[in-house]
């Protein structure tokens, strides 16, 4: 590695000497000399050679020789990637050679930390950093996909290719199963800092806060985590102008199997309608997006500067599917002062122009008729805009669905922060900070008059118009001070937090129009206003929070660490008896290596850490007695709007609570080529936030929101990166992280009250399964219980034959038989994966490079939808729906019953991304600094035996509005997966 990097640098270093070079210099000495590497004695070419002080230096070249005229009594700076710093005084020599250490550069690097940073190697708490050079390649459009696979402990899902759907984001497992399940999100320093306003382009390193010790210094809002974001900067020097391009198209990788037309027609009772269409291709197609970003960066020693602009056009391979986006980012740093005053100023602007198309255009496809023909001529179908619709239960021509309804979005974000710090001494300094963000989403809906779907048809015309506001407001103010006692390394940080936050929005839909012309952009014209048959609504709620926060930071003799943390907040949301809480935490670590000699280690650190952390309601108001809309009333002649209660009173609610222990190692072995962390941790999560069942009277709402029950979590993290082979023009390195997970739902009890000793959520849907429920929620039981009858056989009229397990029901004979009750139903399926990984690998050969990554899951099951209510002739015969034709399917079933059979081991390991790469040899005098082309693809193959569409671990119940409690399920709306191939170019001048 090192050697290809002397190479790299080499070029590089060369030409930034030619521009250094041109600055006026004082002629008085001129010295040479010669740059090695103290484990080999090789020389080092590209490595840098510095006044100390001025930008004036020269790079080694490929015999690590150099020379530069410099003042007699100058400073050099030496220095090199992956070595040891060293600065030499010239003291009137003309010849100074020098040999470089190799340090442990990832113990050494600068980790981003709540408040401030640190090295890597006095780190107690359970922190990972990921550069952008580390980052996943290709085309990436969500910050959250550059971790993906990444980072042991953190799992980032989104099933299928929908390019306007998120990322479902959980560290170490489930942290509430009633608020706030994903970590929060900082940028820059702005705490909740909208993701969407940071473009992948523009990030420098991403750092994950894992465990409650490093996260309790945010507080009631860091139980889930912390991810730290921290975008490009300027650097002292000359204008730095960089370009990356790419192209990418996108293909359907996987769907649903379903039969033929020929197929389907030896389908006894099928309905043969004179057609072959591939309904999934007609809905289908392949997507071209193109990315552009171009950045300016540099500035002086007082002030450094970078202005980005990134276009993305991305098209979904789902028919008017796809976003425009427009981010705009400057980050401007001026020191005064004889810079003891800095201000940083962090200013970004985001516009997305978004076409949703619909999902439920791929459900009817695999579910269509495959000889019903596309268009029709007939008069009947008229009033369908040709399209060729039939008059049959749960069934809609899915390129009508596609082509005639409209569902557009424009987001809007503005991310403004301006940072004053002031040295008052080279121990203490003192800093403020403010920052404003604004986000508007609109959405804009049309259904018109000929649309079957989507309630156009059948409304004259269906428009619907949504709007909706935040805005949040942040102040911080700190003040640090570092001070050294001999031996001991004493550093204190102490702060003040208030954030503001307003949300508002209003909702309207109405139908009947004159034409389809106005779509949503007149929805005034509607004549649901004047007939009273509108729907108008809007809203508006803020809410605050207020912190008091200290941490202390111990170091002694660099072999002892110690730091200790507390925040004291209060929030708005939380009942007038619990306002306020404390989150304190402590850790400790301990540099064995440099205690005792270990065989094969060069750095071995242990750490044990605890912290307490929060989770704030979702939602403000929920602790008072609220009154809202309960239809109307007839008074006086007329009716009139009524309004009862929608909350009860709860002056007690307070906050959850995560109290979180964790145990780490910290290894590098082999001349630091082998270096990795071990974590062992065990989280307890108790007064969740949860809406309870209360009698009325003596309350007036049936439901109260109380702190109720406790989650158990624990698990094994490991991660280790090796440097396999570093040989001059050839390098490979390589990098493994897995986790593993346990979950136990330990009560959902407080007192008299009770969530429930055993739920059951989610329905399966209809046709003809709504009261079939598909996942258990039970005290002292792990979470992600996917629940049902066991399959055991056929039945003589085709139907599955479902096992006997209580055998307290039986037939007219005495013999026991299913009861279709819960009593001879069991656990069928865990939704939750047993342990998830990712192995990375980087090879450089002269010029190439190549990057390829593997992700994977083991252990999850999934509920594959699809094959509960299609993989059976049931459909076809009573409404000539197609059948899904996995390799499970059997002919001989012939009526749809959800079962064990319906529940699949999702394992899978999938190719998320290779990248081969060529950098372009230079020549000196060029002005383009550097040319890389490269080939990526994403996902062209994954290893699994699930037959759905996509095996990625199902966080929530996407038909449940999202319920973290109902994991496991794949519904029948999944957006196809896609693979993506992109050319890319990246340019620096």
């Amino acid at each position: 590695m090192k050697q290809l990097l002397r190479k790299v640098s080499f070029l590089v270093a060369c030409m930034l000497a030619m521009t250094l070079s041109e600055a006026t210099m004082a002629q008085q000495t001129q010295v040479t000399g010669k740059v090695t590497e103290a484990e080999t004695g090789e020389a080092i070419p590209g490595a840098s050679v510095l006044v100390k002080g001025t930008t004036r230096g020269v790079v080694t070249n490929i015999d690590g020789d150099y020379s530069i005229d410099v003042e007699a009594n100058a400073v050099l700076v030496f220095s090199f990637v992956g070595f040891a710093t060293i600065e030499e005084a010239v003291n009137n020599r003309s010849v100074i050679n020098i040999t470089l250490e190799s340090e442990a550069q990832a113990l050494t690097e600068v980790v981003v930390v709540g408040y401030g940073t640190q090295e890597k190697k006095e780190i107690t708490s359970a922190v990972t950093s990921v550069k952008a050079e580390d980052f996943n390649q290709g085309t990436v459009n969500d910050p959250r996909q550059l971790l993906q696979g990444k980072v042991a402990g953190l799992n980032i899902a989104r099933p299928g290719g929908n390019p306007n759907t998120g990322f479902s984001v959980r560290l170490r497992g489930i942290s509430s199963i009633g608020e706030n399940a994903e970590p929060l999100v900082v940028i820059d320093g702005v705490i909740g800092g909208a993701l969407s306003t940071v473009d992948p382009n523009d990030i420098e390193s991403i750092d994950i806060l894992k465990d409650g010790s490093a996260a309790a210094i945010y507080g009631t809002r860091g139980s889930a985590g912390v991810i730290l974001i921290t975008t490009k900067s300027g650097r002292d020097g000359r204008m730095i102008v960089e370009y990356n391009g790419t192209v990418a198209t996108e293909n359907v990788a996987r769907t649903i199997p379903v039969m033929t037309a020929d197929e389907y027609r030896q389908v006894p009772n099928s309905v043969d309608l004179g057609s072959n269409t591939d309904w999934m291709d007609e809905v289908t197609r392949t997507g071209v997006s193109h990315v552009h970003n171009l950045s300016v960066g540099g500035g002086s020693a007082g002030t450094t500067y970078r202005a980005s602009l990134n276009s993305r056009n991305t098209e979904g391979v789902g028919l008017n599917s796809g976003f425009n986006q427009l981010n705009a980012r400057l980050n401007l740093t001026q020191r005064a002062l004889n810079d003891k005053a800095i201000i940083a100023l962090n200013i970004s602007n985001t516009t997305v122009d978004r076409r949703f198309g619909n999902e439920s255009s791929f459900r009817y496809a695999i579910i269509s008729n495959p000889t019903i023909p596309v268009y029709s001529d007939r008069p009947e179908d008229a009033p369908f805009g040709a399209y060729r619709e039939r008059d049959i239960f749960d069934w809609f021509n899915p390129v009508s669905i596609a082509e005639q309804n409209i569902a557009d979005g424009r987001d809007s974000r503005l991310l403004a922060s301006i940072r004053g710090e002031y040295s008052f001494t080279d121990n203490f300094r003192a800093a403020v900070f403010y920052s404003t963000q604004r986000e508007h989403d609109w959405r804009g809906n049309y259904s018109p008059k000929t649309a079957k779907f989507g309630g156009g048809y059948g409304r004259n015309g269906l428009a619907r118009i949504q709007n909706h506001e935040r805005h949040n407001q942040l102040f911080e103010a700190t003040a640090n001070y570092d001070k050294s006692f001999g031996e001991l390394n004493f550093a204190a940080l102490g702060g003040y937090s208030y954030q503001e936050f307003f949300n508002q929005g209003s909702d309207m839909q109405a139908g009947n129009f004159l034409t389809d012309a106005f779509t949503y952009n007149n929805i005034g014209a509607a004549l649901d206003f004047a007939n009273g048959l509108a729907n108008v609504s809007s809203y508006a709620n803020s809410n605050r929070l207020v912190a008091f926060f200290g941490r202390t930071n111990f170091n002694f003799r660099e072999t002892y660490l110690l730091s200790v943390s507390a925040r004291y907040e209060g929030s708005s949301r939380f009942g007038v008896n619990n306002r306020w809480g404390l989150f304190p935490a402590v850790s400790a670590g301990v540099t064995i290596s440099n205690l005792v000699y270990i065989p094969g280690f060069t750095f071995l650190k242990a750490r044990a850490s605890y912290g307490r952390t929060g989770t704030q309601p979702g939602n403000s108001y929920l602790s008072l007695m609220r009154f809202g809309r309960q239809g109307n009333f007839y008074y006086d002649g007329e009716f009139v709007p009524a309004y009862g209660p929608v909350s009860n009173p709860n002056p007690d609610l307070a906050w959850e609570n995560k109290d979180e222990y964790n145990f780490g190692l910290d290894y590098a072995m082999l001349g630091n080529r082998l270096q990795g962390a071990v974590e062992y941790y065990t989280r307890t999560t108790y007064g969740m936030i949860l809406p309870i069942n209360v009698p009325v009277p003596p309350n007036l709402f049936p439901t109260t929101q109380l702190n109720i029950g406790e989650i158990f979590n624990s698990g094994l993290e490991f991660t280790a990166n090796y440097d396999v082979i570093k040989r001059s023009g050839f390098s490979w390195s390589t990098g493994i992280n897995f986790s593993t997970l346990r979950t136990n739902l330990r009560s959902l009890s407080a007192g008299d009250l009770s969530f429930g000793e055993v739920n059951y959520r989610s329905n399966f849907g209809s046709p003809g399964q709504n009261l079939t429920q598909l996942i258990r929620i039970q005290e002292n039981g792990a979470l992600g219980q996917i629940w049902g009858p066991v399959f055991a056989g056929i039945n003589e009229d085709g139907s599955p034959r479902l096992a006997v397990i209580d055998g307290t029901a039986t037939d007219d004979d005495g013999n026991p038989v299913y009861c279709n009750c819960n009593e001879d139903r069991t656990q069928i399926g865990n939704a939750y994966p047993t342990f998830t990984f990712g192995i990375n690998n980087n090879l450089k050969y002269k010029n190439w490079d190549l990057n390829f990554f593997f992700r994977g899951a083991i252990g999850h099951d999934l509920i594959n939808s699809y094959r509960g209510f299609y993989e059976n002739t049931e459909g076809t015969t009573v409404q000539n729906y197609n059948i899904v034709k996995t390799k499970y399917y059997d002919p001989n079933i012939t009526k749809a019953e959800y079962n064990s059979s319906h529940v699949e081991r999702a394992d899978f390991v999938v190719l998320d991304n290779a990248t081969l790469g060529y950098n372009f040899q230079l020549n000196p005098d060029s002005r383009i600094t550097r040319f890389r082309m490269f080939l990526s693809v994403q996902n062209p193959f994954m290893f699994t035996g699930y037959t759905g569409v996509d095996p990625e671990v199902r966080y929530v119940d996407t038909e449940a509005n999202n319920d973290p409690l109902a994991p496991g399920i794949e519904r029948r709306a999944t957006y196809f997966t896609t693979t993506i191939t992109t050319f890319g170019l990246n340019l620096s001048f």
